[in-house]
Formats: structure tokens, C-alpha cells, sequence
């Protein structure tokens, strides 16, 4: 299908072709109709994109706080190799749109194939020729309702947000800042409210065209734009100013607009302006400065709109999903009209030409929809042909890999490419799009979005999963019944059951199973072992700074098993490796026991009187290096400080760092059979040990 992306590093805007979306249960997949570019709002995004490091750092000093913290525990070369692999990210652009439905997953309420819908979110709703929508962001389109003006839904729904966070009542007095495409649709919206409704801008176009709407138009002159609000209020100023223009940074606007207030009144900022407010004029008015976040509640909440989870309407009347659809009812009954303001439209396969249309000013571009009429059946394959791609070599494991993320690019596949393995002839990933770059850059005949492709390709020896950690025991099972070696990242499992699926999978199959605990792999730990060698029981204090995860990780997604099971699994497997592989007799557990904390202290006993303690801290300083491992017995004590430095009684001793990965995908390529055959017993220990507070 085609798709519009563009680099977060910079560069230009793209239509590339890539899979259709693989589909949750819980999403709707959308033959596209019609997109809308929102102008504000995609500018912002290419701008950013395009801009140097020095210009995104002052955009997003949030980001550079994390990596700066990144750089202290894990030092400069990783942190440098993530944030390059991050700048390769592609930014699937669009988030306003409309189609018909061609499939839906068993948690769809309400939807059915051939229903025609307004489809919303960022991620979701992109400018391609296939969508996968979770179903709370995809609304019915009324028959009286075309598919290009159903695409302004979720842009409009922007605007009617605010509208609400203002309150507006019958009669009110409602001032609109900006008359852009956003501004446009607000303004018509609270008209048709019964809002008396004064709109501002630089461009008497803009003023002129709302003025057909009944709006009234006033040019931005300020104190005599201030004058005439006062006069048009009667005296006593706006009952709710709402600000939909965009001046990122600059408080011009908002400066403003206490003069242009009654006492009491609501302003609410809709476009990204700056805020850099005097306290006084606020104060004196007792003025309810608002900022409207998105297009409704459910906004950046994973629960919604990825999970499909609604809100009881009678706690949360006016979610992004009702918002859509109220606006389509305003269109339906002619209250709101948008078909004066598509002023542009381009087929999705010249789009980048849209986007040169937007740039130009000159062409008075306001709402500019990509339409698509080249719809066929949705592929989840594609062929990536180019003078790089690489083929099959006899006698070399050609490998498949499921996942296309950061720690695919900068550590899978160089390892691959460093253990000697065979090329990756095929990716998957779940929207296709990542998988699609992914191949590009590595020359990989096959991008797809279904796993399935990958598990039953001929070409494929070695499956590689490295997805979401609630899909590894499904993909292992899958991979090892089809025949294949599977390398599976840590965890291999996140439940009993799961686990006793993979072992019942690798007793039926000829295939072999590799688990990513890479740190019993690495130099300094196989070093530390073999200066380990004796009898008698070992003692080993493991310290993680594992560090605090930012708002909505996707480890705070309850199906993704957690941290203890994500990232403690790889230390307890590096006890068992140290230890020898020992039977385990008892596992200990303690722990905050909530979401809040991820904080744990296991103790570990083995049959020869040995004894692991790791303490996995979540809030410990950011300067402290992120790993120590020490271990005493057998008249030895040896440390390992952060993968960086091996000291074995008290003496530095010279080893490549290094944390296993390339060491570890060798012993796969070169042994029959996995080496570390305690990595069964690793995850018994985890899921043993998965309820904090509880001893076994």
C-alpha cells in the first residue's frame, strides 16, 4: 500500500509503499476513502523532523533529560547508537480520515465490514491506503455525509473540544483566534450552538470566507481590534475567547487577550502559543485559563485508544470517539459545512506535491485532502527490490526476524552480521512501516506485517522474534512447529502456561530454541566463570540501577508481563551461568507490590549451598553505573563494574567489553544444542518469583 512518512531525523517527505497494518483485536481495518491534512498540526511535525539537533533539543528538553540520564548509567557509545536509531524512525504522518471497513477483530463493538467511518488518531488514522483503527476511533458516517468532508471529523473534533472546555452557552459571546482550517470549523461549530461568534486573523481571506458562515470578521489590528470586541460585547467583552491560531513559542497572542475579556470569562488555548503570561491581567479579571489537549478525553490513553477500552458515557459524556461522531451529525443536518474549505486535492500517490502546496503560500492552501483510488486487496507482504538485496547462501542459516524496533536495528542485526549468520531475508512488524525501512536500509528481499509470513517462508531457517513480550511464547511455539531454530529475546514466557507451550513445541519439533539471556555470553562474565572454577558454594550480589521508566512506557502495559519478568529474567540467568547451572532450591521475593514501584530484591539458593541476591532498583541515583555484579567463593572474588571493567581479587584484568549479543547468536550458529540449558529453570524462577512480597 502506499503511505506517507517522514524521517524524524530530517530529510524529505515520502510515499512509500509498505504492508497493510496487521489488525488487534479490538481494531477495524479501513480501505482509506479520503485524508485531510491538518496544516498546523503537520507542519509542527516536519518542521521538527527537519530541524538540527540543537533545534529539536530546545523543542523537547524532556527527551534530552532522558537521554543525558541514559548516557550516565549505560554510557556514550550505546546512548549514541539508540539515539541514532531513533532519528531513523519514520513518522507516519495523518491522523484525520475516512473509508469502509473491510475487516473487523472479535472485541469490535458496533461495526461491521461495508460500514462506511470517520477514523481518528495519530498512528492510527494515517495517510495510506489501508488503516487499522481501534474501534472507540471509528464512527459511522451518516448517508448524507460524503468521505472528504467525513475526513475533517477528528480535525474539527479538535476544535469542538475546546468549544467545550470553554462551556459555551446560548447566546455567549465567543471569540475565535486564528481562522485557519482549525479555527474555521470552531468558529461554525459554536455558531451552530447559538453562539454569537467574532473571529481574528492576519488574512482578510480567511476573515471574508467565515463571514459566509456568519461570523464575524475582525483584521488583527490590536487596540483597535480590542476596541471593536468591546463594542461588538456591548461593553463588556468576550464570554470566551479561543485561541486555534499557532505561533509556537511566541505569547503575543495570549498577551493579548485579557483587555479582550468580561470579568470571569474562559480562555482556552487550542494552537501550540506561547504562555508566557502577565499574572496580573489574569488575576485581576479572575480569568480560567484553559489548554485544550486533542480532540477529547481518551487522548494518549493507552487503555482507549489502544485497548478499546470506552468510557462509561455516563461518567465521560464527550470522549474523542462521541466527538466524532458528534461531529458528522452536525454535518449531516447542514449546521456544518466543510466543503468550502477543501481547497486542494491530491491523490495519495503525488502527496509529496501536497505537502510543497502547504509550504507555498502563494497557494492559499486551507484544507487539502489526499484522496485514494487505487484501493486493491490489502497485502501484508511486499517485495523490497533493490541493487543491495541480499538472497539465500547455501550452506549459511538464512534468518527471519519478527520486530523492527530500535533494538532490532542497533543490536539484532548486527550481531547477526557479526556471528556469521546468513542474511535476513524477511522482517515483519505490526504496521508494516517499520519492517519496510528496516529492509530498505539492510537490503532484506521481504517486508511484511504478519508473522505468519515470516514463520512459513521456505527461504527463513532462523526466527528471530523480537516483538512485545506478550507475543514471544506464541511466535516461539509457532516458529519451532513450522520447523524452525528460533532465536527468541528474553522472556521466553510470561505465564505457566505459556511456558508449557514452548516446551511442549520444542519436544515435537527438530528445530532448536535460543533464549536472549546474552549476559551469561559476554567476555567479562564467561572471564569471571572460568576464574570461578572449584568447588565449594559462590555468593554473588547482583546490583541493577534499572532507573525510572517515563509516562506510558509500554512496560506499564500489564500484558507485557512487567519488569521483573522482562529485565530481572536476564540477571538471574547470569547467576544461574556463574553458579553452574545449578538446580534451584529456593527463590525469595520482595517488593513494593505496585504499579508504582519497580523495585526488587530476589534470593536465589542452589543445591551446592550457593546463594545469588539481585537487587533490581528502579529509584536509585542516575550517576550510579547500572550494573555490579560481585561474587565470593572458592577463594575468589571477582567483580564485574558495568560490563566495562573485570577485577578478579582485587587485580584489573584486561577483557572486551561488551554485553554478549554476537557472542551469544554464535554459540546458536555454531552448536546443536543450546548451551544454556538452564534458561528453563531461569524462567521458572521469574514466574516463581512474580508476585513481589511472596516467598516460595
Amino acid at each position: 500500500m502506499k503511505q506517507v512518512v517522514q524521517s524524524a531525523g530530517g530529510g524529505s517527505i515520502e510515499v512509500i509503499e509498505a504492508p497493510a497494518p496487521r489488525m488487534s483485536s479490538v481494531s477495524v481495518l479501513v480501505a482509506t476513502s479520503a485524508t485531510l491534512i491538518s496544516a498546523g498540526t503537520e507542519r509542527a511535525v516536519t518542521q521538527l523532523a527537519q530541524a538540527n539537533l540543537v533545534a529539536k533539543a530546545r523543542a523537547r528538553p524532556d527527551l534530552v533529560r532522558q537521554v543525558l540520564s541514559k548516557a550516565k548509567t549505560d554510557g556514550l557509545k550505546p546512548t549514541i547508537q539508540a539515539v541514532r536509531s531513533k532519528l531513523a524512525d519514520d513518522l507516519a504522518l495523518g491522523y484525520s480520515g475516512a473509508g469502509t471497513i473491510l475487516e473487523i477483530g472479535p472485541g469490535v463493538r458496533g461495526l461491521a465490514p461495508g460500514d462506511r467511518v470517520a477514523t481518528g488518531g495519530g498512528g492510527f488514522a494515517s495517510h495510506a491506503e489501508f488503516q487499522s483503527v481501534p474501534w472507540v476511533l471509528a464512527s459511522k458516517i451518516p448517508d448524507e455525509v460524503s468521505g472528504e468532508a467525513a475526513s475533517f471529523s477528528t480535525v474539527a473534533s479538535v476544535g469542538l473540544h475546546g468549544l467545550r472546555q470553554a462551556d459555551i452557552r446560548i447566546g455567549s459571546k465567543i471569540v475565535v483566534v486564528g481562522m485557519g482550517l482549525i479555527g474555521q470549523m470552531t468558529a461554525r461549530m459554536a455558531a451552530a450552538s447559538g453562539c454569537d461568534v467574532l473571529g481574528i486573523d492576519l488574512d482578510q481571506r480567511l476573515l471574508d470566507l467565515g463571514e459566509q458562515h456568519g461570523i464575524k470578521g475582525v483584521l488583527e489590528a490590536g487596540s483597535s481590534t480590542t476596541a471593536e470586541i468591546m463594542e461588538w460585547s456591548r461593553g463588556r467583552g468576550a464570554d470566551a475567547v479561543i485561541i486555534t491560531a499557532g505561533a509556537q513559542g511566541k505569547s503575543q497572542i495570549i498577551q493579548a487577550v485579557p483587555d479582550r475579556c468580561r470579568d470571569r470569562a474562559t480562555v482556552v488555548a487550542v494552537g501550540d502559543v506561547g504562555l508566557d503570561l502577565n499574572r496580573n491581567d489574569f488575576y485581576h479579571k479572575e480569568l480560567d485559563l484553559k489548554l485544550a489537549r486533542s480532540y477529547g478525553p481518551g487522548r494518549y490513553d493507552r487503555s482507549y485508544e489502544e485497548w478499546g477500552v470506552d468510557y462509561p458515557v455516563g461518567h465521560v459524556r464527550w470522549t474523542e470517539g462521541r466527538n466524532l461522531e458528534a461531529v458528522l451529525d452536525l454535518m449531516a443536518s447542514g449546521r456544518l459545512d466543510v466543503s468550502d474549505l477543501i481547497t486542494h486535492r491530491v491523490d495519495i500517490a503525488e502527496a509529496t506535491k501536497a505537502y510543497g502546496i502547504l509550504e507555498d503560500r502563494s497557494q492559499n492552501a486551507i484544507g487539502i485532502v489526499l484522496t485514494y483510488s487505487g484501493n486493491t486487496e490489502p497485502m501484508r507482504t511486499v517485495e523490497i527490490r533493490s541493487d543491495k538485496t541480499l538472497r539465500p547462501v547455501k550452506g549459511q542459516p538464512s534468518v527471519g526476524i519478527l520486530g523492527a524496533g530500535n533494538f532490532v536495528r542497533g543490536i539484532i542485526v548486527p550481531s547477526l552480521k557479526e556471528a556469521g549468520f546468513g542474511p535476513v531475508v524477511h522482517v515483519a512488524s505490526a504496521s508494516g512501516l517499520s519492517a519496510t525501512r528496516l529492509a530498505e536500509r539492510e537490503g532484506i528481499a521481504k517486508a511484511s506485517s504478519d508473522p505468519a509470513a515470516v514463520i512459513n517462508d521456505p527461504d527463513v531457517d532462523v526466527v528471530v522474534v523480537a516483538t512485545p513480550h506478550s507475543t514471544h511464547a506464541e511466535y516461539t511455539a509457532a516458529a519451532l512447529r513450522a520447523g524452525k531454530d528460533v532465536y527468541c529475546e528474553k522472556p521466553l514466557a510470561l505465564s505457566w502456561e505459556e511456558l508449557a507451550d514452548v516446551e511442549a513445541a520444542l519436544e515435537e519439533s527438530d528445530g532448536r530454541l535460543y533464549v536472549g539471556f546474552n549476559r551469561r555470553y559476554a567476555p567479562m562474565v564467561v572471564a569471571a566463570r572460568d576464574a570461578l572454577k572449584g568447588p565449594g558454594p559462590l555468593q554473588i550480589q547482583y546490583r541493577v540501577n534499572a532507573g525510572a521508566l517515563p509516562a506510558g512506557h509500554w512496560y506499564s502495559d500489564r500484558r507485557e508481563g512487567g519488569r521483573l519478568l522482562g529485565e530481572v529474567s536476564h540477571f538471574v540467568d547470569t547467576c544461574h551461568f556463574l553458579v553452574g547451572d545449578q538446580e534451584v532450591t529456593s527463590v525469595h521475593a520482595l517488593g513494593p507490590g505496585t504499579d508504582e514501584h519497580d523495585s526488587y530484591h530476589l534470593l536465589i539458593g542452589y543445591a551446592d549451598g550457593s546463594s545469588a541476591s539481585v537487587v533490581y532498583c528502579a529509584d536509585a541515583n542516575a550517576a550510579t553505573p547500572k550494573e555490579r555484579i560481585e561474587v565470593n567463593g572458592r577463594g575468589r572474588t571477582v567483580v564485574v563494574d558495568n560490563f566495562r571493567q573485570l577485577t578478579v581479587d582485587g587485580d584489573k584484568v584486561k577483557v572486551e567489553q561488551g554485553k554478549g549479543h554476537a557472542e551469544g547468536m554464535a554459540s546458536m550458529r555454531t552448536q546443536r544444542q543450546q548451551v544454556a540449558d538452564g534458561v528453563m529453570e531461569t524462567m521458572r524462577v521469574v514466574l516463581r518469583s512474580h508476585v513481589a512480597g511472596n516467598a516460595s
